[in-house]
């Protein structure tokens, strides 16, 4: 039996063991397993367990010394059989005592029948009687996803990726209930995701992000829970079209954005013809409010760059009919 582990890596080796198996025509190896003391842990976080070794090394050598001085006491001294049964007492305590981390929890079974769940600190067992099944990690856990060609309801095929965040709240019922709880998860994402990319067009999937993170969540969850499993949240990440169908789309938009910037360039030519009206009917009921008007906007013209305005005058219609002589006279020599 194998040990269940996180990590993407360990599970593909896992796989192709598996189908190597079955290409040689035995049992391919099992996938899920449940093997003792073990610890879900990734390698590269993993801390130090010295200090538990050293705590039962110690333990047993104390151990190996209480029996040999209580057979001294009692025999008055010390033979083989004094060695062999203070070694076989040692041997006996790192089976009877054990540390959990704050994170772990430990199913300890009874002649393999469940006991409790222990941790964190030190608890303690009976040796061939007891036996600690399984370490479970309580933290937030992340595992990846994804679907690959899977069809949308208008027959489209996507790539979509995300994320699963959920943790174990009772390892009882994760150790009991599913053999592998881990791989179990990604399995029922990947299905999940895969029905709700069925049931809804290349549009929807990739403007609904938010609202298929929500369904998948609660799909998850009504699934996992009689597990011990809680899903906090899931997030996709990337959603692949085919490249044909980007620039189908892209056309589509731009299209779209054109017929935006169409209609709001209409809306303000109506807004602006209705203003205009208004002010021709104020103008046309006050003619000099509309010379006012025309001398600012002359005014505006020239302000800037200093021109010079002509404007037609009516004072030399006064000498129309006066002869060139009559005018000789009144302008004098």
């Amino acid at each position: 039996m194998r040990k269940p582990s996180l990590m993407g890596e360990d599970m593909n080796r896992q796989r192709g063991k598996n189908q190597e198996g079955g290409k040689d025509g035995g049992r391919p190896k099992s996938r899920f397993a449940v093997a003792p003391e073990n610890t879900n842990t990734y390698s590269f976080e993993l801390a130090s367990r010295s200090g538990a070794v050293l705590f039962v090394l110690a333990a047993s050598l104390l151990v190996f010394a209480l029996v040999c001085g209580a057979w001294y006491m009692v025999k008055g001294s010390w033979g083989l059989g004094t060695l062999i049964a203070a070694t076989l007492a040692a041997l006996v305590v790192p089976a009877g005592i054990h540390i959990a981390q704050q994170w772990e929890r430990v199913v300890v079974l009874r002649l393999g029948s469940f006991s409790r769940v222990k941790g964190p600190g030190i608890f303690f067992t009976v040796p061939l009687v007891e036996s600690c099944t399984l370490r479970v990690d309580t933290r937030i856990r992340t595992t990846p996803f994804g679907a690959e060609e899977t069809l949308t309801a208008d027959l489209v095929p996507l790539n979509v990726n995300a994320v699963l965040f959920w943790h174990v709240w009772d390892a009882k019922l994760a150790c009991m209930e599913v053999a592998d709880f881990a791989s179990a998860i990604e399995l029922a994402a990947q299905t999940a995701l895969r029905d709700a990319i069925g049931r809804a067009s290349v549009a929807q999937v990739a403007i609904r992000r938010q609202q298929l993170d929500k369904e998948l969540q609660g799909i998850l969850s009504e699934k996992v829970a009689p597990w011990g499993i809680t899903i906090l949240s899931v997030e996709i990440r990337d959603i692949l079209v085919p490249k044909e169908l980007q620039d189908v789309m892209s056309l589509e938009a731009q299209a779209e954005q054109r017929k935006k910037a169409r209609i709001i360039l209409t809306e303000a030519e109506q807004d602006i013809s209705e203003m205009l009206a208004e002010i021709s009917d104020t103008y046309a009921e006050h003619n000099h409010s509309l010379q006012l008007r025309m001398m600012h906007l002359l005014y505006e013209s020239v302000r800037e760059t200093g021109g010079t305005v002509v404007i037609p005058s009516d004072f030399t219609e006064a000498f129309r009919d006066i002869s060139p002589s009559d005018l000789g006279k009144i302008l004098g020599p």
